[in-house]
């Protein structure tokens, strides 16, 4: 029950038996916690920095790398924090940090990373020990955004594309144990992008490390989703080139005459398009006409380059490389550094030049030879697209997916490519599928969170900050919560209910709420009713 998520479970350690409650912390625990780091040496390959009782409330400055942006976190739960370094080679290691909390329920959370970055989400770990998970976060075997460690440097690739989770979680379920006493009861993993792409790795590769993955927007078939970034600079070009579309042309020309065209499919005309996929966008209607005021309308050249944006990617044999972008969601913040940067968007610079040729490589020339040879190459196998998880299956273990239909970074339309090869790969239809695997796509959500939809469901701290309330953590509406659920008593999420907060802010109240359906039903307005109530609308 959801009450249960957050009670101490019977099996931790005497060090934690009769705490003293929120106004005072055991005394046991405090001491247990200094006492933890030199215990955690004692791992094979593990050096301890330090370990810290921190208090609820506590803004942690944090000496990571200045480009992964998070200089300092907030915490939410009084905890442990203990963090370590793991070698993984000789010529590897990762630093990784353990939040310990103390009202821990017995379960573990591992969290992930994003696009390319030797990045601890700490967001992701401040999240986790709130909803007393035994929580640990890892740096992905570099420092900071830039993908330049990779070069030369096989293993540290590695770590990046498998193996800095697969040792954070054998170590941190080892810290945990260690420091409560007792084993942890489930394990659970949760991250985005990136992130989502080494949930998928781990139920593929490592089965027997979670029992439930959350998973958003993975970056899965990872070298074509660079060399498909790649590409948008292939199409559009610098902004003195004939193809070039600006951000205002995007923003209020292209992303407006989509609404005009595919928002009403779904029955309401509200800025959001539930299912992209029924949404045949046809920019020819944007063409200029002789004499035309050009900054209205769109030059051939520049329609030619739209399509090309909204189609599917394919190699020099017609095979398909990757998915196509979908229409919604060019209004967003992403647009300018995907689409008008005038230079391939960062990500795939770095792929190429670190992993796939070298620093002095003109990465703005590439074309369909330089990307097939990306795919051929295949590091340790980062496509991550395995359809036989069957496995993970055995043990039980349960998969939720989610993925924003207004992503622009990752395309959603790839994640349904990879469930219906599950499927055929398993011979399994959607009603198999969902005992253990369930994908929700996200209408109106950007890269994993942000957006024009009713994007907040608990995929992370992001949409909550000061809003841990028992309604945002109920299972109907909050993803991690759901899965435990799912996990532990075997209910099984049927929808998925998201918010829009006016102006993103939880404390200006509540704009809409819309129920999110599993995939392959879509989000359908039932003709009658307040639109933004979710009662009006159905799966079907």
């Amino acid at each position: 029950m959801l009450q249960n998520l957050f009670l101490v479970a019977g099996t931790l350690a005497p060090l934690l038996q009769g705490l003293p409650g929120t106004d005072a912390i055991s005394t046991n625990f405090t001491s247990a916690c200094e006492d933890i780091a030199s215990r955690a040496s004692s791992i094979h390959n593990t050096t301890a920095f330090f370990s810290s009782f921190v208090p609820v409330g506590t803004n942690l400055t944090l000496d990571s790398d200045p480009t992964c942006g998070t200089p300092s976190q907030v915490t939410f739960s009084d905890m442990c924090r203990v963090a370590l370094n793991v070698s993984t080679s000789d010529q590897s290691g990762i630093i990784m940090e353990a939040w310990l909390p103390t009202n821990w329920t017995g379960r573990f959370l591992s969290t992930g990373n994003g696009g390319l970055a030797g990045c601890i989400q700490y967001i992701d770990l401040a999240y986790g020990a709130e909803l007393g998970f035994a929580t640990v976060g890892a740096n992905n075997g570099h420092n900071g955004s830039s993908g330049e460690a990779f070069y030369e440097h096989p293993e540290v690739l590695k770590d990046f594309v498998y193996r800095s989770v697969h040792t954070n979680v054998i170590v941190g379920k080892e810290i945990t144990k260690m420091f409560y006493g007792a084993p942890h009861t489930f394990s659970y993993y949760s991250g985005c992008s990136t992130g989502g792409r080494q949930g998928f790795k781990s139920v593929q590769d490592f089965p027997e490390d979670f029992d439930g993955v959350l998973a958003g927007a993975p970056a899965l078939r990872f070298s074509n989703l660079m060399s498909w970034l790649g590409r948008f600079f292939n199409i559009l070009g610098t902004p003195d080139s004939p193809s070039f579309i600006t951000t205002d042309q995007w923003v209020g020309l292209i992303h407006e005459n989509i609404l005009k065209q595919c928002d009403k499919i779904d029955g309401v005309e509200d800025g959001i398009i539930e299912d992209p996929n029924l949404c045949d966008y046809k920019p020819e209607e944007l063409m200029c006409s002789p004499g035309s005021n050009s900054s209205d309308c769109l030059t051939p050249t520049q329609v030619d380059a739209v399509r090309q944006v909204f189609s599917p990617m394919y190699d020099l044999n017609g095979n398909l490389m990757y998915s196509k972008q979908q229409p919604g969601g060019e209004n967003i913040a992403l647009v300018p550094p995907i689409y008008t940067s005038g230079q391939p968007v960062v990500f795939a610079l770095d792929w190429f030049h670190y992993v796939v040729y070298n620093p002095s490589k003109d990465v703005t020339k590439l074309n369909l030879t330089d990307y097939q040879l990306a795919e051929d190459l295949n590091p340790f196998n980062i496509a991550t697209f395995e359809g036989d998880i069957s496995a993970f299956k055995a043990r039980n273990g349960r998969v939720i997916a989610y993925h924003g239909q207004a992503d622009m970074l990752v395309s959603p339309a790839d994640t349904e490519l990879y469930y219906n090869y599950v499927s055929r790969t398993m011979g399994l239809p959607p009603t198999e599928l969902d005992d253990f695997l369930r994908y929700f796509r996200i209408s109106g959500m950007s890269h994993c969170f942000g957006g024009d939809g009713a994007w907040e469901f608990g995929q992370g701290l992001e949409g909550l900050v000061g809003n841990f309330s028992t309604e945002m953590l109920d299972p109907e509406r909050n993803a991690l919560t759901a899965l435990v659920r799912w996990v532990e008593e075997g209910i099984a999420p049927d929808t998925l209910l998201g918010t829009k907060y006016v102006n993103d802010t939880p404390s200006l109240g509540v704009e809409f709420s819309r129920k999110h359906c599993r995939y392959p039903l879509r989000n359908t307005y039932d003709g009658v009713g307040d639109s933004s109530i979710p009662e009006s609308w159905s799966c079907q």
